[in-house]
């Protein structure tokens, strides 16, 4: 089962960005009574993201260097660029973009490079997810 964990958390961290941009928060939009109320929800359930996406890459980390295993996963060395990308994308997010789009500044130009780390966001994900199962430990081996 540990040997699948790295897939599980790349998955969450895969799937937790693919629902709350693309999904959840146009739906804030479309069902709240004001956008200001909308986009104060959407801004806390991309803080959360954030957090979710650094646990998820320390999560990942850490399995990449385990204690019993004399070397690297082999998906370890492939992902690690992007693991620390999304990780750093996030961070960046949730602290360098998100407050000038909180205080409305420049909020056509904040908001689209928001948009755009999101997205690379999600492409590192993806990366970690696609090289987690690209290495599948015992292929076919479910339930063993």
């Amino acid at each position: 089962m540990l040997e699948r964990l790295p897939a599980l958390v790349a998955a969450l961290w895969w799937g937790s960005l693919s629902t709350i941009g693309p999904v959840v928060v146009p739906l804030l939009f479309a069902q709240l009574p004001s956008p200001a109320l909308a986009g104060q929800m959407a801004a806390r359930l991309f803080a959360a993201q954030t957090w979710v996406a650094l646990a998820c890459g320390l999560v990942l980390l850490l399995a990449s260097r385990p204690r019993h295993a004399p070397q690297q996963p082999p998906w370890a060395s492939a992902a690690m660029v992007f693991i620390l990308g999304g990780m750093l994308l996030a961070l960046l997010s949730q602290f360098g973009v998100a407050p000038r789009i909180i205080a409305r500044q420049d909020l056509r130009l904040w908001h689209s490079l928001g948009t755009a780390m999101y997205a690379l966001q999600w492409c590192c994900a993806l990366a970690v997810l696609w090289q987690t199962l690209r290495h599948d430990p015992q292929p076919g081996a479910l339930g063993r």
